[in-house]
């Protein structure tokens, strides 16, 4: 696979127009990366990734409670002796002025703090403001559209690069579909007409964070009619005035096709937006007709078909639960607590499998590329751990071309994201 992949022009920036807006340089800030939430079920996995992949790399703990954080950084010491020299940064998620002495200590703040939309756009304001670069592992999609709103320019003018969806929502959706473009470039010379994702194996736990935040969201939905219209616009991400094109709603019946039963893919209401906005920021390299879609496969026979089916009809209870007062205390006794999670033993059994295919015709000849994005552990939170601290490191260390704004991983961080993970030992390869 090339090398050779560049953002579009307008996230073409130089070193000297970054030093103008105001981003840090290496040596103008205490710590390289924060981590924010570090006493969470998620940001304890993510500290571990931090301290076995971070090297010589200055970091920090950040949360809200000194004593968790305390025994964090015990757990982490046990575990390297490193660790010990860890500082512990006390700051709560709605203390503005907390928030901004953080944000002007660090190159990256790095955070799994949620639900990011009660707790999350106070952060997001402090790190576009100082020039301060952000990841997070967010799926909210209105959570992401506040913030385009809210701080997309200001992040432009200090040249703070703010990244949501580092986890898997939405990294596999994001450079699949980046691999998948170069592989189609080079086949063919143009971009891909539509592609699809399909998912074909994925084996994990669910902890309790997740599931309040999509509670937590359903519920301000239910609240606020524009929070649904954000939701169900399959657009709702790209810039303002572009926010149209040829994909509709996603899918969510059964249905048999050439590669087998397909059906609804609990992540693609968000991950699709994701991809579209990564497509508008990269200048349209996948072509403003660009049609993209993602859903579950199952093999063409009749296990194939019940197993759709009943995928379907599970996602369908949970979301219908979910929405029922009546139902709503059956099912949060029944679901994990925040806090709760995946053991170890679990997380280290999980695994997804994703196969990308891409169409396009030119000059009357049709073409077709795959790509396969692949991982050995829970997608959720073994993988999601690395990914968004491979995430927070590339931000802190390499060196990258886009320019600051709400941006994507893809946009962000492109192909030097995907070498990091590669060799994380995450799969991501055109086929």
């Amino acid at each position: 696979m090339s090398t050779s992949l560049k953002p579009g022009a307008k996230l073409q920036v130089s070193a000297e127009a970054l030093e103008q807006k105001g981003t840090m340089t290496a040596h103008t800030r205490e710590f390289d990366l924060v981590l924010f939430g570090a006493t969470g079920f998620t940001g304890a996995l993510v500290a571990e990734e931090l301290l076995a992949r971070g090297g010589t790399v200055r970091w920090a703990l950040a949360g809200r409670d000194r004593a968790k954080l305390e025994g964090v950084k015990a757990r982490l010491t046990a575990l390297s002796k490193t660790a010990g020299d860890l500082q512990i940064l006390v700051a709560d998620s709605h203390d503005a002025v907390a928030l901004d002495a953080l944000a002007k200590r660090t190159r990256v703040v790095c955070t799994t703090v949620g639900p990011y939309h009660q707790h999350g756009l106070e952060l997001v304001r402090a790190c576009a403001e100082n020039g301060t670069h952000y990841c997070d592992i967010t799926g909210e999609t209105p959570f992401m559209r506040r913030t385009i709103d809210a701080h997309h320019r200001t992040a432009q003018s200090t040249g703070a690069r703010i990244v949501h969806a580092c986890g898997f929502d939405s990294i596999p959706s994001d450079l699949g579909c980046l691999i998948l473009d170069e592989a189609m470039r080079l086949r063919s010379g143009a971009p891909c007409d539509e592609a699809t994702l399909y998912v074909t194996k994925m084996r994990g736990g669910a902890s309790g964070g997740t599931l309040a935040s999509m509670l937590g969201l359903l519920d301000a939905a239910k609240r606020e009619p524009e929070l649904r219209k954000v939701l169900l616009d399959p657009y709702a991400l790209n810039p303002d005035g572009e926010r149209a094109g040829p994909d509709g709603p996603d899918a969510f019946g059964l249905s048999l096709e050439k590669e087998g039963f397909v059906g609804p893919f609990v992540m693609a209401g968000v991950n699709t937006r994701v991809v579209r906005r990564t497509n508008a920021l990269l200048g349209y390299r996948y072509g403003r007709d660009f049609r993209y879609r993602e859903v579950s496969r199952y093999r063409r026979s009749v296990m194939g078909a019940l197993r759709c089916g009943g995928t379907s009809l599970g996602l369908g209870a949970l979301l219908g639960a979910a929405a029922i007062p009546a139902l709503r205390g059956v099912l949060a006794r029944a679901l994990p607590k925040p806090g709760e999670g995946p053991s170890k033993e679990q997380r280290e059994r999980g695994q997804f499998r994703i196969a990308l295919v891409g169409t396009n015709r030119v000059n009357g000849v049709p073409n077709r590329v795959t790509a396969r994005v692949e991982g050995n552990r829970d997608p959720g939170y073994g993988f999601t751990a690395i990914m968004l601290s491979e995430a927070a490191l590339c931000l802190a260390c390499d060196t990258l071309t886009s320019e600051g704004g709400v941006l994507t991983p893809a946009s962000a961080m492109g192909m030097t994201l995907v070498h990091r993970l590669r060799g994380a030992g995450m799969v991501l390869a055109a086929d």
